[in-house]
């Protein structure tokens, strides 16, 4: 009788919980801040609440979901800011005919859209080409970009900021589609797609293999190298992106500022979304809860008189919790 009772507690000791249960804390999370802002936040249900919340999150959700692949391979992207930094000096430099050469017009506007898509895509892949061609380890070889990318950027525009009146770009960032932010839509079809491909594709399943032992992939004949160039390239395309829509929203483009801070942000919301940092797994839509989650503890710090730098402390000790969570998870 007692060998039982022993088995059993050995055994309720080794119960690992299911993989839902770290998205359904996270989900209980954020509804717990939604609660505590109903009850003591004044005006916090109205649709400018939701507008401010919303426009100041898609930017972090679309960084974070190529954070959340390029983590889930066991990597990270330290470059992501500085890339968006990029993309935001090169759009108004094209459709302002200052680079390519093209005058001010549709043809111009179509290039500033494409071409530092094109570019922060290049980018990354070239991280990933350093990362899988020479072994270098992700933090260093994502080190390099992280500090040359923003001089890239202040030196193309001469560290000046670019003020612009185009009706196309004003669009991505202030627009509206059926009510609803064209940015918002744009962060919805960068979630539905990345989990698509990480649940649903051959890659993704290489994907998460790499992530979760590379030399067992290798040996498996899974191609490495290529998953990770992949993976770094499509971060870079989502920071890209994230650097048009920032400086739509603002009408002007600042490589000083520009994805400043942004790779710590995305960094957090995957961590707090529920997705290891020791990469094989991936939750895109824990990355979005995360996100929310830091959006919204900031929105509440800052709606109570806390000011800002409180509000970093505060995401700090968030982040320290989520990653003392995930080891928990892990030894249990």
């Amino acid at each position: 009788m007692q060998e039982l009772e022993i088995v059993a507690r050995h055994r309720r000791a080794r119960f690992v919980p299911p993989r839902w249960s770290a998205l359904g804390g996270t989900a209980a999370a954020l509804a717990l801040l939604l609660v505590f802002n109903l009850i003591a936040t004044p005006h916090f249900v109205s649709l400018q609440t939701l507008y401010i919340n919303l426009t100041q999150v898609t930017t972090i959700v679309i960084v974070a979901v190529g954070m959340t692949m390029v983590i889930a391979t066991g990597g990270i992207d330290l470059s992501v800011g500085s890339l968006m930094a990029i993309a935001g000096a090169l759009a108004p430099l094209i459709f302002m005919g200052r680079l390519l050469g093209v005058g001010p017009g549709v043809l111009a506007d179509a290039l500033a859209f494409v071409v530092p898509l094109l570019a922060a895509t290049a980018l990354g892949a070239v991280n990933g080409w350093l990362i899988a061609r020479f072994r270098i380890q992700p933090i260093v070889a994502t080190l390099v970009l992280f500090i040359a990318g923003r001089g890239i950027a202040q030196v193309m525009t001469n560290g000046n900021l670019q003020a612009f009146h185009n009706v196309s770009f004003h669009a991505l960032g202030l627009g509206r589609v059926a009510g609803v932010p064209v940015q918002v839509w744009l962060m919805a079809a960068v979630v539905g797609s990345a989990t698509w491909v990480i649940g649903r594709t051959l890659y993704g399943r290489q994907l998460l293999a790499v992530g979760g032992n590379e030399a067992a992939a290798a040996l498996a004949g899974l191609p490495v190298g290529r998953v990770k160039i992949l993976v770094y390239a499509a971060s870079g395309l989502l920071a890209g992106l994230a650097g048009l829509i920032v400086i739509a929203i603002n009408s002007s483009s600042d490589a000083n500022l520009v994805g400043l801070g942004m790779e710590l942000d995305a960094i957090a919301a995957v961590a707090v979304g529920g997705t290891p940092l020791t990469g094989g797994r991936a939750s895109i839509v824990g990355t979005l809860l995360g996100a929310l989650i830091i959006q919204l503890v900031r929105y509440t710090l800052l709606s109570h008189g806390v000011p800002d730098a409180a509000a970093l402390v505060v995401k700090a000790a968030i982040i320290l919790a989520a990653v003392y969570l995930q080891q928990m998870r892990r030894a249990s």
